[in-house]
């Protein structure tokens, strides 16, 4: 199948580790121009380097941008449209909120919360749309939780605004397919990253166990026995944000290993 992506422009937010980065080298391996952003700019040289070794792939750039800055992402969408002219694709993504209960939270944690998680997207996607409206066509995917279908303990920040995300992604996806705008949420299971790594950690030390107890207790309650790999999260995303996916929006996708039994 050819996913046309071939010269796309592609912006990745949240891209120097993890589901991020996993994506961006998937991107660039079907030789779309990828731009990277995180907070780090050491870890996106770190990034852009490895991505483009692997891919073989020169047009991987980056730009510094922390999410929670309303004028990072306009100078981020800019520097995008000035390298490549327009923007094909946005994936969104953020770091996870802290883990905790609704008692380890007061109303500060909360706003950051919303304006990481879920005022973040709302940004970015405000500032992509006159580029793909201007050429009718765009593909965005926001990357979330599984927790998008079935909460998930002791994250109740996480699950807040997780499900806002979902909201906003089928409500645009009504509101923008006039424009051949497709827009989806993928929530992520138990995929192998360092996020899901640190939960683990902190959830073992609650119990005053080890990590590989936690991480094995969950492996069984996984059908398929194991934690995902970025690469096979990372290959879905693609897809979904290429030319071969023509008809698929405003749907609200988990990859799991069929962890989730909710419909």
């Amino acid at each position: 199948m050819d996913l046309n992506l071939e010269g796309k422009s592609v912006v990745i937010t949240a891209a120097s580790k993890g589901l991020g980065k996993a994506t961006a080298l998937e991107f660039a391996k079907e030789g779309a121009s990828v731009l990277l952003s995180s907070r780090s700019e050491d870890e996106l040289q770190k990034a852009q380097t490895e991505i483009k070794e692997i891919s073989g792939n020169p047009h991987v750039d980056y730009i510094v941008c922390d999410v929670t800055n309303p004028d990072q992402i306009k100078r981020l969408a800019q520097t995008a449209v000035e390298y490549n002219g327009t923007i094909d694709v946005l994936i969104n993504n953020a770091g996870g909120p802290p883990a905790g209960t609704f008692n380890d939270f007061e109303d500060q944690d909360w706003s950051r919360a919303f304006e990481l998680n879920l005022l973040s997207f709302i940004r970015t996607i405000r500032e992509v749309l006159p580029s793909m409206k201007k050429q009718q066509s765009g593909r965005i995917i926001n990357i979330a939780s599984s927790s998008i279908k079935q909460t998930l303990d002791n994250l109740i920040l996480s699950n807040t605004f997780r499900a806002g995300v979902v909201g906003l992604s089928k409500s645009l996806s009504q509101e923008l397919a006039a424009d051949n705008i497709l827009i989806n949420t993928v929530g992520p299971g138990r995929i192998a990253t360092d996020r899901v790594a640190s939960l683990d950690e902190k959830n073992a030390e609650k119990l005053g166990v080890k990590p590989e107890e936690i991480r094995g207790k969950a492996e069984q309650s996984i059908p398929m026995g194991r934690y995902g790999e970025p690469e096979e999260f990372a290959k879905a995303v693609v897809f979904l944000a290429s030319g071969g996916n023509t008809y698929l929006t405003g749907q609200s996708l988990v990859i799991d290993g069929g962890l989730v039994k909710a419909l």
